[in-house]
């Protein structure tokens, strides 16, 4: 164990005569092995006890240290399993005036866009699928929950929820809910979105690769199809340290 923190954390560096918190050298040392490679986005970050032992400082210097980077989200600590490296996120704007999907946008940025089925199925509606959706209470209602992934970095939970009238088999998409529903010429042409902050709480701060209680943003999605039919119902969790949405605001004549 120390050939491999020596590896990580040189000890030149927590014990130079500089001034300064130890638990700051300390924490610094960490970022500089999260940035540089060292330590991997993934990666265990070796137990709080053989970090104090091997710097020979105290662990509340350590637990501090550790905090410190939590907080700043390049570690994550989880529950019964340990604290472990999060990879820096490069923040990624979403235009408020475009209706596209996950994919859609994904693609024009370059980024492999992937998804992990959390619920795919047929199920009887809620009360708040009934009234959004206008489903009677003997309808089926299809719904699709997917952690979206981007190069590898977990990035928002979607759980839709679309009549059967427009997707009578959740199981044909495959990746692009939108170009589904183009098959079926069901593609919403304006949506509704209301955006508001949240606290991340498990299990979903689990699937994102973040701290619970970090910072979320929550969004409803009420799409219309031209004839003002309602065809999707979605409520997304987004990181918050992800994603900038951004509106374009024009002057309007008085």
């Amino acid at each position: 164990m120390t050939q491999q923190l020596a590896a990580i954390l040189p000890l030149e560096g927590l014990q130079s005569g500089g001034a300064g918190p130890l638990y700051l050298k300390l924490r610094q040392s960490l970022e500089e092995a999260i940035l540089s490679g060292k330590l991997n986005h993934g990666d265990a970050l070796p137990p709080e006890r053989d970090l104090a032992d091997y710097a020979n400082i105290s662990r509340v210097t350590v637990r501090k240290a550790v905090d410190d980077l939590v907080r700043d989200g390049l570690l994550v600590r989880r529950h019964g399993s340990g604290t472990f490296v999060v990879r820096p996120v490069s923040r990624v704007e979403q235009s408020l005036s475009r209706l596209t999907s996950f994919t859609e946008d994904m693609a024009r940025r370059g980024l492999h866009a992937r998804a992990e089925w959390l619920e795919r199925g047929l199920f009887h509606p809620s009360p708040d699928e009934m009234m959004t959706l206008g489903l009677p209470a003997d309808a089926l209602v299809a719904r699709l929950g997917r952690l979206r992934i981007a190069d590898g970095m977990p990035l928002a939970i979607e759980r839709a929820s679309i009549s059967t009238e427009f997707l009578p088999d959740p199981l044909a998409v495959t990746s692009s809910l939108y170009a589904a529903l183009d098959k079926t010429r069901s593609r919403p042409v304006r949506a509704v979105q209301r955006i508001s902050a949240c606290n991340i709480k498990d299990p979903d701060a689990s699937m994102l690769g973040v701290a619970v209680g970090a910072a979320g943003l929550s969004i409803e999605r009420v799409s219309y199809l031209a004839s003002g039919r309602v065809v999707e119902f979605t409520r997304s969790l987004y990181r918050g340290d992800a994603y900038d949405f951004v509106a374009e605001l024009t002057l309007s004549e008085s």
